[in-house]
């Protein structure tokens, strides 16, 4: 039995198995009972302009997202929007990824590793989250994996051109995807450090980063003019590293697992820089301006699936002597039982409630409660979002708020008049739609505007009506206090 175990180990590819796992792992529950938050929404309602409207948009806001969105409108225009179109690419980079993490740790470490790590990937916390989100992270992991294993193969000796045009094209792409991930190239730069890379390499991989970089250099430039999009960042803290400490040390456990040896291309060589360097250079840049969040370096994860794939393939050598019918159940038998233990967290991750908020929920509250000729408003103007990505619910009500749209002004949440006119819009309304947070996760108003449009609401409306859903809450309100006359400046009515 054990012989037969062995000679299909030989014969048949490791990666199949992590990649259709991950694939799985992603179209389980995919719609998240049909709920998009806010950071989805944002993708739903840029993918839906063109591409003229998105290349307007980008010289406003979010250009580090620009490429992302381009290749989401190319989707939405083939498929449709809908969740599936929405996280589906996220779910197959995934699966890419898991496929890499599975050659990699088999070439290095030897099957079982390979296996072993490739299918922890699709379990760790943070790939869990970010399998089905909208977003570009997922994509940018894939990248790393491939340029990772493109670095592998050139270390062993199997290198071409062709894998190095691979290896600077994928991480010039992972660049323009989101510029953080150029923080794979210090970390590819401590493995050739650690293996002892000959010239040949050191030039070759020189050449190859610096195109990366220089073709990524302009989108970096630019988007410093749009640093107030990340101005909502917290600085850092030290509560902030208890996370970062732990990868660290399971990871450094991993390679010490491996027997690390300098000069060597090892699993732990591959690994350790890759789970390392970005967690540390993101909070060497964060100590500058604040940026710490885990999904700009979601692709670290690679680092921590090949160590604890090599963890599990050094658990099966240690036991195959001794126990050699037991040794192949190993890493299945640990899968099964991180599965089942990670599965509260799983369905957690599955469901509504996993995310700050639903657009999708709350449009369909507004579908209920308005009528027709009603008007509008959002507090703060970004939850408009909730109508660019639902414009069927909105259909007959008046945004009074607004002045220029999204699309016209290059914005996600377009431009509203002053808080003047607004004022004078929502006192010429009967019943007004009010669009905002839940209290759970309502934020104290600070732009001129939503204050205004909460004094007015306060003191000349009265709520009739109110739900509260998924983070979001619409509140429905009459006007039964009459608005006193305006007063020229001499004190008559006018």
């Amino acid at each position: 039995m054990t012989s037969h175990i062995a000679v299909l180990r030989r014969r048949m590819p490791v990666w199949p198995v992590p990649m259709l796992w991950t694939l799985a792992l992603g179209l389980w529950g995919l719609s998240r009972h049909h709920s998009v938050w806010r950071d989805e929404a944002a993708t739903w309602q840029v993918a839906q302009r063109s591409s003229a409207e998105i290349l307007h948009m980008l010289g406003q806001v979010d250009v580090v997202h620009g490429l992302y969105y381009l290749l989401m409108h190319g989707l939405f225009e083939y498929f449709g929007p809908s969740t599936t179109t929405l996280r589906l690419p996220s779910v197959l980079a995934m699966a890419v990824a898991a496929a890499c993490v599975a050659i990699t740790g088999n070439r290095l470490a030897g099957v079982w590793a390979g296996l072993g790590g490739g299918l922890a990937f699709g379990l760790l916390p943070a790939v869990q989250f970010y399998l089905q989100e909208g977003r570009p992270y997922a994509l940018v992991a894939a990248g790393a994996g491939i340029s990772t294993l493109m670095l592998v193969t050139m270390l062993q000796g199997r290198g071409r051109a062709v894998h190095w045009a691979a290896y600077g094209g994928t991480v010039l792409v992972c660049g323009l995807l989101n510029w953080l991930s150029l923080l794979i190239l210090p970390a590819h730069l401590a493995t050739l450090l650690w293996t002892r890379a000959q010239r040949g390499m050191w030039t070759r991989w020189a050449v190859a980063a610096a195109t990366a970089v220089v073709g990524t250099l302009p989108l970096i430039l630019f988007s410093q003019r749009q640093s107030d999009q990340v101005s909502w960042i917290p600085p850092l803290t030290w509560q902030m590293m208890i996370g970062p400490v732990v990868l660290l040390t399971i990871g450094g456990l991993g390679a010490l697992l491996d027997r690390p040896r300098a000069g060597q291309v090892s699993v732990a060589a591959i690994g350790l820089p890759l789970l390392a360097v970005p967690q540390i250079g993101l909070i060497g840049l964060s100590l500058i301006q604040p940026l710490f969040l885990d999904r700009y370096i979601l692709f670290s994860m690679l680092g921590m699936a090949l160590l604890i794939g090599t963890a599990l393939g050094a658990a099966v050598r240690a036991i195959a002597p001794r126990f050699p019918g037991a040794s192949p159940w190993l890493v299945p038998v640990a899968v099964a039982v991180a599965m089942v233990a990670m599965l509260p967290y799983s369905l957690g991750k599955r469901s509504p409630a996993s995310r700050v908020d639903d657009v999708l929920a709350v449009a369909a509250n507004v579908g209920q409660l308005k009528n027709a000729g009603d008007a509008m408003l959002f507090i703060p103007a970004a939850r408009r979002d909730t109508a660019l990505v639902s414009p069927d619910e909105f259909t007959g009500l008046r945004d009074i708020a607004l002045e220029r749209s999204p699309v016209a002004s290059g914005t996600l949440k377009g431009e509203e008049a002053d808080p003047a006119r607004i004022r004078t819009a929502m006192l010429a309304q009967r019943r007004i739609l009010l669009v905002t947070d839940s209290a759970e996760v309502a934020r104290p108003l600070s732009a001129e505007r939503d204050q205004a449009k909460a004094a007015v609401l306060e003191r000349y409306f009265t709520v009739v009506a109110d739900k509260q859903v998924r983070g979001r809450r619409v509140t429905v309100y009459e006007r039964l206090r009459p608005v006193p006359p305006a007063r020229s400046p001499q004190g008559a009515v006018r």
